[in-house]
């Protein structure tokens, strides 16, 4: 007797595909658009045009598909698109799957092995009047901000050849601060990558460097005066991958690491900070005071979503916290102090970006306040780091809200002077609404929400960009 397909679970649910481009104009309202909220809400993540060759399909691994919610006077129109990579193509002309996850060769057609497989499915900024769809593998990928057409790659990263999801725009020198780890042609490697590009879209500075070890770097911390590069131990390995063992998995007998480096200076004046095993997907923010340099970051005591180095499953219970890093730049100690200071789990946080890199007070993200693990969100946070309070807004049960993401009211408005937008997911009606919420009272809920007719499959991470 033949024993039941696998499904993978991040096929089935609100994870699954929705494959088709569409356009709806006038999405209806319910509640009301405020009248300054104008410009468009840029969101990507996963969709894989084709059923995935890898048996083992990993959610990071979809093709990158965009979605977009665009504010005028009051309304609502969505439209949605493929980012046409060459693997998106390469995909299109021969009618099925031909890559596996993160381009893995022992999964991968052989006549495509070594091929072009970036997915641009993480993350999309607006820099330098350009819209660039980006994932930690490849370089940025521009699309058109009017109707999501694909431009293609920009070579930002030059020889590193990689370029981060996470980039961070310096909000008072307008400067694109980026970074790449495993960079070169070496898969797995050690090797890390800095660069900056200046507001105009001219790269100004690009060097390499080693980590102490081949890690996934998600996401990294800048601030006005230094960059913060975690080293921690999820850990890539070619030579697992080839022996059919998990290309990325958790090593905590590695331990973390946080490169501090002064953002004038070299590469070489990197100094090596450490601490326990723990992992950071998403910081919320850093910002320096005197000799030191604090970071706010969503902490997991496990990787989750990944396995162990024998290929054992990990522990797929755990989620992440808001904890507080400290850095003495002038202690005698390389140790990072670490304390939580948020019993809420949660992830995604984000800021009013103006603040980015400097001191701030509010913060944002999506919380499970079920103490369910995974994306299971339930509710939209914000924290109030002057008073250490936090309030939030709880969905009906089934709503799943993704990230939450800041819309100033005016480009001068005072810090958390605006509203918090999104899409979240109703599973009794299996279809998404985008939401919008009042930055200063989130615990009252959406002011609006635009009722789309399908699903927007869980995703990542969305910017605003204001009219």
């Amino acid at each position: 007797m033949n024993a039941p397909a696998r499904i993978s679970p991040y096929l089935s649910g609100n994870f699954a595909p929705v494959r088709s481009e569409d356009i709806y104009s006038d999405v209806p309202v319910v509640g009301s658009i405020p009248e300054l909220l104008e410009g468009t809400f840029y969101r990507t993540g996963p969709n894989p045009q084709f059923e995935p060759r890898d048996p083992n399909y990993h959610w990071f691994g979809g093709d990158g598909m965009v979605h977009a919610f665009r504010l005028s006077r009051g309304r609502v129109t969505y439209f949605n698109r493929y980012v046409r990579t060459p693997k998106w193509v390469a995909e299109q002309e021969v009618g099925h799957s031909v890559f596996g996850t993160f381009g893995n060769p022992l999964t991968t057609d052989p006549a495509y092995v070594g091929k072009e497989s970036g997915v641009a499915n993480t993350n999309i900024v607006w820099h330098a009047g350009k819209l660039l769809a980006l994932e930690e593998g490849h370089q940025p990928f521009e699309m058109d901000p009017e109707n999501l057409s694909s431009r293609g790659y920009l070579d930002y990263a030059g020889a590193a050849r990689r370029f981060t999801a996470h980039p961070k725009i310096d909000p008072e020198t307008g400067e694109l601060v980026f970074f790449a780890y495993m960079a070169g042609d070496m898969p797995f490697s050690k090797g890390m990558a800095y660069g900056v590009v200046d507001k105009g879209g001219t790269v100004t500075r690009l060097d390499r460097f080693e980590a102490p070890y081949s890690s996934m770097v998600h996401d990294f911390l800048v601030t006005r005066k230094h960059v913060l590069f975690p080293i921690l131990p999820l850990t890539g390995s070619l030579e697992r991958t080839m022996s059919g063992k998990p290309p990325f998995a958790w090593e905590p007998d590695k331990g973390s690491f946080v490169g501090v480096m002064a953002r004038d200076s070299a590469v070489k004046t990197i100094r090596w900070f450490n601490t326990g095993p723990c992992y950071v997907f998403h910081p919320m923010n850093a910002w320096e005071e005197g000799d030191k340099i604090y970071a706010h970051v969503m902490q997991y005591e496990q990787a989750p979503l990944f396995p162990m180095a024998d290929g054992s499953p990990g522990n797929s219970d755990t989620n992440a916290r808001l904890a507080l890093w400290t850095f003495d730049l002038k202690g005698n100690s390389d140790t990072i102090r670490r304390e939580y200071i948020d019993d809420a789990q949660g992830e995604f946080p984000r800021l009013d970006e103006r603040r980015a890199g400097l001191s701030y007070r509010h913060g944002y993200f999506a919380a499970n306040m079920n103490g369910k693990a995974g994306v299971a969100f339930d509710a939209i946070a914000h924290i109030d780091h002057k008073s250490g309070k936090r309030v939030q807004c709880v969905f009906p049960e089934g709503d799943v809200p993704g990230e939450p993401v800041f819309a100033p009211r005016q480009l001068d408005s005072e810090e958390g002077d605006g509203w918090l937008v999104g899409v979240i997911y109703r599973a009794s009606e299996n279809r998404s609404d985008f939401f919008v919420i009042d930055a200063q009272d989130v615990a009252a809920g959406p002011v609006a929400v635009a009722q789309l007719p399908r699903r927007v499959p869980f995703g990542f991470h969305g910017n605003w960009v204001g009219a």
